[in-house]
């Protein structure tokens, strides 16, 4: 789920593609080659980027709605599970592939760390980082300085150095590790302070972890009266203060608002 510029939410969507949801409510959907979409970032003219985790592709989705195949290898092989795009501030793009192991529900039940990170660059793909278990969403602080991953399968938030020739250095821990035992992290966002906001989708919970690495539940739901399976979260509204919660298991996107701001989206430039 990603909040677009005109306050509109391009919305993962089962059917392939995303579901544009307008500010006025609107709901219009966009077909796009690749299977069920999971991440969603928006380059500068205003394309989408999809990431098919089912079949293992990238694509791009235009303004027009024509659509194009990016990337469904790497160094010879299928990428795997691909489960998130984003943007980072100066525009480089960057790639999760969750696992190669089939099933992929595997990779989270034994916690097979053959997870990895691409970088796509004018010369092709970059492996940045690899051996996780279960890569899913990532952030990039806005003076990328840190990349922050949600390793699922081990509940927890590593982070990364970006070094000053690009590459990264060692991981760490961000926040307890795991957040609590049995926990399973997916989706992250930055609010203004400098809090990362983490979804957890054991317990339906969305969890804050401060720039010091302290945790605070902020909300769950074990019984899943109201949110069931939080995989993505995202700041919006013209205070960007509204917050939206999306689920692969609901037909619809939660709302609430918060009292802080969520760090301003970051869009090719």
């Amino acid at each position: 789920m990603l909040v677009l510029p005109d306050g509109a939410l391009a919305v993962s969507d089962d059917r392939g593609g995303i579901t544009r949801i307008g500010p006025d409510g609107s709901c219009d959907h966009l077909p796009c080659p690749g299977g069920p979409t999971n991440g969603v970032a928006r380059d500068r003219d205003g394309s989408l980027i999809l990431a098919g985790i089912d079949t293992g592709t990238i694509h791009r989705l235009r303004p027009d709605g024509t659509a194009e195949l990016v990337l469904d290898q790497f160094e010879g092989e299928k990428l795997g599970a691909v489960n998130f795009v984003h943007f980072d501030p100066a525009g480089g793009l960057w790639i999760t592939v969750s696992t190669r192991v089939i099933p992929r529900s595997r990779a989270i039940e034994s916690a097979v760390p053959d997870g990895y990170m691409l970088k796509l660059t004018p010369s092709g793909p970059r492996l940045m980082a690899t051996g996780f278990c279960f890569a899913n969403e990532i952030r990039i602080d806005p003076g990328m300085q840190w990349v922050y991953l949600a390793e699922s399968a081990l509940g927890r938030v590593l982070r990364l150095p970006i070094r000053s020739d690009g590459t990264l250095g060692k991981p760490e821990p961000f926040g307890p590790e795991p957040l609590f035992p049995g926990a399973i992290v997916d989706g992250l966002a930055f609010d203004v302070e400098g809090g990362l906001w983490v979804t957890e989708v054991t317990r339906n919970g969305i969890h804050r972890i401060d720039r010091d690495g302290a945790a605070r539940c902020l909300f769950e739901d074990p019984e899943a009266n109201l949110v069931n399976f939080p995989a993505s979260i995202a700041f919006g509204g013209n205070d960007r203060k509204t917050v939206f919660v999306g689920s692969i298991r609901l037909d619809h996107v939660l709302i609430f608002r918060s009292t802080v701001a969520g760090a301003p989206a970051s869009y090719p430039i």
